[in-house]
C-alpha cells in the first residue's frame, strides 16, 4: 500500500495516553484532546492497543465482544469522532486485531461452555468436554494462546494426532475465518485504515510447524485476496516477527522484535527492564561500552530484507508496550539520540511507541496488573526471572501538573502511577527546549521526509566489517541520491575506513563527526555518542 511507504506510525496504549472523564484511565476524547500534538511529531499514522470490549485480565488482548468498543475508552461515536479528526489532521487510524483467541467471557466461549458437546461447539479447541459443570471449563480443558484464561480459537490443525483435534477446513475453523472478514469489514468500514495483527503466526495448531505454517500463510492469503477486492487501500501489520513468513502470507508490514528472527535484542536489551538480552551476550550494541556487536543482526536483517524485497515492509520499533523503554537504565540521553538516528534512517517505516519521543523511562518495581507481568509464559520470557511490562506502561507525561497532566483524577486511582522521577521528562518543557529530545525527533523525522533517499524505498547496504563493529555505517540509495549513516554509540571516539564512492557533501544532521576522502577510502572519525547523515555525490 503506496500510504504505508511514507507512514511515520505511532503506537498508542490508550489507558495510558490522556485521560478526560477523570477516571484514571486514558479514552478516545484524550486521543482526539493530543492530536495535535501527535501531528505536529511528524507522524502520519497512530496505532491503538486492542479497545474492544474486554475483562482486561491482559489488558484488552483478552477481547470479549470484537465488535463494540470498550465502554473504559468511550463508544463507538467517539471512536468515529477520532477517526474523523484525525483524518482531518491527514493521520491514518489503526486498530488491534487479536485474531487466535479471545476471552473466556466471550459470548461465543460461553456458549461452547453451555453444551460442550453441541455439534456447534467448534469454535475453540476442546481437550476435555467433560468437565464440570459446576465449576465449568479450568485450565487444560481447552487449547490457550497466551496466558490460560485466552481460550485459542479453532483454526484447526495441519497434523491430526489427537482426537479431538479438527482439520484444517472442519465447520469450526471454516466459521471463524469467516468471522475474521466479517470483523475487519464493520471497522473497516466505521473509518479504520488498517490493522496490526496480535501473533500472526498462532492460528493454526500445531504452531510453527512446517505444515501450520503454511495453513496459517493460507488463511492470511486469503484475507488479503478479500482486503485487495473489498479494501484496497486497508493495511495490514503483523506481529509475526518473521518477515519472510508474514509478508509472504500478505501482510504489508511486520515487526521484527525479539522473538523468532534475532537481532533486535542484541542491539538494545541491556540486562534492565521486561526481557533480557540473548545469553551468550555481555552488552548490547547501543551501550555506551562499546562492547557490543552487530553480527547477529545484520545477518538477521539482512536475510529478512532480501526475502521480502519488493513484497512487503519490515519495522524495528522505537520501544513497545511489550518490553523495556529505550531508556532503561544504564542507557543515558546521549545513547537515545544515537539510537534514534538509527530508528528514523531504518529502510522501513518507523513505529514510536508513545513516550519514547521524550525520553520516558522504564520504571522499575511496579505492581503488575492486567497481564503485565510475563512470568510463567516461557514461549516469551526464555527462562529468565524478568517479565514484568508494567514499567512501559505508565502513563504519558505532558506537563508538570497533577499527574504530569495525564488525569485529574486522585493518584491512587490512575491506571499505572507516574513516574516518581522529579527529574521526568514531559511534553511542555521539552517543546519548549530547541535542544530537546522531541525536537531532535522532530528533526530527523523531517529529514526522513524531505530526503527519500533515507526513506522506505532506499537501498539499505551495511558498511560494517566482521572485524570492526564500532561505528555503525551503512549506505542509503535511491534513484542517484546516495547518503551515509554513521553512528557510534559508544563514549569512546571511533575511526574507520569506508570502501565507498563519493564525496561527502555538508552533514545534513550530525555530532562529532568528520568524514575525509583518502584515495578509494573515506576516513570517517566519530566522537563518543557521535553521528552523521552525510549526502554522497
Amino acid at each position: 500500500m503506496d500510504w504505508l511507504k511514507e507512514a511515520v506510525i505511532y503506537q498508542i496504549y490508550p489507558q495510558s495516553f490522556q485521560d478526560t472523564n477523570g477516571d484514571g484511565i486514558g479514552d478516545f476524547q484524550g486521543i482526539i484532546k493530543r492530536l495535535d500534538y501527535i501531528r505536529s511529531i511528524g507522524i502520519n499514522t497512530i496505532w491503538l492497543n486492542p479497545c474492544f470490549d474486554s475483562p482486561f485480565g491482559d489488558a484488552g488482548y483478552d477481547i470479549r465482544d470484537f465488535y463494540k468498543i470498550a465502554p473504559r475508552y468511550g463508544t463507538e461515536e467517539d471512536f468515529e469522532e477520532l477517526v474523523k479528526e484525525a483524518h482531518a489532521r491527514e493521520i491514518r487510524v489503526v486498530l488491534d486485531f487479536v485474531a487466535g483467541h479471545t476471552s473466556m467471557d466471550n459470548p461465543w466461549f460461553q456458549a461452547e461452555a453451555e453444551k460442550p458437546h453441541s455439534a456447534d461447539s467448534n469454535r475453540y479447541i476442546w481437550r476435555n468436554r467433560d468437565f464440570d459443570p459446576a465449576t465449568g471449563p479450568q485450565k487444560g480443558d481447552f487449547v490457550s494462546n497466551f496466558f490460560w484464561y485466552q481460550p485459542a480459537l479453532n483454526f484447526g490443525y495441519s497434523e491430526i494426532t489427537e482426537p479431538w483435534q479438527d482439520p484444517l477446513h472442519a465447520p469450526g475453523p471454516q466459521k471463524n475465518r469467516e468471522e475474521m472478514r466479517k470483523i475487519l469489514a464493520y471497522w473497516f468500514d466505521r473509518g479504520c485504515d488498517g490493522f496490526r495483527v496480535d501473533m500472526a503466526g498462532s492460528l493454526v495448531k500445531p504452531q510453527d510447524t512446517p505444515a501450520s505454517v503454511e495453513a496459517t500463510k493460507a488463511i492470511w492469503q486469503e484475507v488479503r485476496a478479500w482486503m485487495d477486492e473489498a479494501y484496497p487501500d486497508r493495511v495490514l501489520l503483523s506481529e509475526w516477527s518473521f518477515p519472510s513468513r508474514s509478508i509472504n502470507a500478505g501482510f504489508h508490514l511486520d515487526f521484527m522484535l525479539h522473538f523468532n528472527t534475532p537481532g533486535y535484542s542484541s542491539l538494545f536489551f541491556n540486562g534492565k527492564g521486561t526481557l533480557a538480552p540473548p545469553k551468550d551476550q555481555a552488552y548490547c550494541y547501543f551501550d555506551a561500552e562499546g562492547q557490543g556487536s552487530l553480527d547477529v543482526f545484520l545477518k538477521s536483517y539482512s536475510e529478512q530484507r532480501e526475502a521480502t524485497r519488493g513484497k512487503g515492509l519490515i519495522t524495528l520499533p522505537v520501544g513497545c508496550h511489550d518490553f523495556q523503554r529505550l531508556r532503561c537504565a544504564p542507557r543515558g540521553w546521549d545513547e537515545l539520540r544515537c539510537a534514534w538516528v538509527f530508528f528514523m534512517t531504518q529502510a522501513g517505516p518507523p513505529t514510536i511507541y508513545y513516550g519514547e519521543e521524550i525520553g520516558m523511562r522504564f520504571v522499575e518495581n511496579l505492581e503488575p496488573k492486567e497481564g503485565s507481568t510475563l512470568a510463567g509464559i516461557t514461549a516469551v520470557n526464555a527462562g529468565t526471572d524478568l517479565g514484568e511490562r508494567a514499567g512501559t506502561r505508565t502513563p504519558m507525561q505532558w506537563d508538570d501538573s497533577k499527574n504530569a497532566g495525564f488525569s485529574t483524577a486522585p493518584a491512587e486511582r490512575l491506571y499505572f502511577p507516574i513516574d516518581p522521577d522529579e527529574d521526568r521528562p514531559t511534553v511542555e518543557s521539552q517543546d519548549k527546549d530547541p535542544n530537546s529530545l522531541l525536537n531532535f525527533v522532530r528533526e530527523l523525522i523531517r529529514l526522513r521526509k524531505a530526503n527519500p533517499v533515507l526513506g522506505t524505498d532506499g537501498e539499505f547496504t551495511f558498511l560494517n566489517t566482521t572485524e570492526q563493529h564500532y561505528p555503525f555505517a551503512y549506505l542509503r540509495e535511491l534513484d542517484g541520491a546516495r547518503c551515509l549513516v554513521v553512528i557510534n554509540p559508544s563514549r569512546h571516539a571511533r575511526s574507520v575506513d569506508l570502501r565507498v564512492a563519493g564525496e561527502p557533501c555538508e552533514v545534513l544532521l550530525g555530532q562529532g563527526c568528520v568524514c575525509e576522502r583518502h584515495g578509494e577510502s573515506l576516513s570517517v572519525t566519530v566522537a563518543g555518542h557521535g553521528f552523521g547523515i552525510i549526502p554522497l555525490r
